[in-house]
């Protein structure tokens, strides 16, 4: 097919929004992106090595076995007109340099959390704050638990008051939709009140 028999409109392309998916080692990252990518989520998954056991904090997550060295991407198509580009962060810390160069470009990113070890997001929120990107806590609820309510969760990561806390599991794709929805109204409101 020669190329001027392919129409290129422009203003038929869809919008496309970056959003981040960050937390710490082991949150759950890898699995929200493929539980709610409409694409084969492209994964750079490593198995963890014994000459990881020094640097790895495993505690709480003793059945991990493998962890992303680069990035998780997927991809939702909302409507003809908006279209979800998804980035999952690398959580352990020897990786984290590459947040800078992830995070650009992003509107957006969801700190996922896991309440067992709180501690493990903390410098995803800094990192997110401190650039003043927007962003929702997600909780990941393992094994389907969630022991705190969102208020107490809040409290425990002193998150402000305008950052949504939602409640959600990472292996279920309604879950991880709302709290993708939920990221968006928020990038609508701080656009309408800017």
């Amino acid at each position: 097919m020669a190329g001027s028999d392919v129409a290129t409109d422009a203003s038929s392309a869809p919008d496309t929004v970056k959003i981040l998916i960050a937390g710490g080692f082991g949150v759950g990252k890898t699995t929200m992106v493929g539980s709610v990518s409409e694409i084969a989520p492209l994964r750079t998954e490593e198995p963890l090595t014994m000459a990881g056991l020094d640097v790895d904090d495993l505690d709480g997550i003793e059945e991990k076995r493998a962890t992303t060295v680069a990035l998780d991407f997927g991809r939702i198509t909302i409507s003809r007109d908006l279209v979800l580009y998804l980035f999952g962060t690398p959580g352990q810390q020897r990786f984290w340099f590459m947040w800078n160069d992830l995070a650009l470009g992003a509107l957006g990113a969801v700190v996922l959390v896991d309440v067992r070890r709180p501690e493990s997001s903390f410098a995803a929120i800094d990192f997110f704050e401190r650039r003043g990107i927007p962003f929702v806590v997600g909780v990941n609820g393992f094994h389907g638990e969630h022991p705190y309510p969102p208020e107490d969760i809040r409290e425990a990561l002193a998150v402000p008051e305008h950052v949504r806390v939602l409640l959600c599991d990472a292996r279920d794709r309604e879950s991880c939709r709302d709290v993708l929805i939920a990221l968006i109204d928020q990038l609508i409101t701080t656009a309408v009140q800017a």
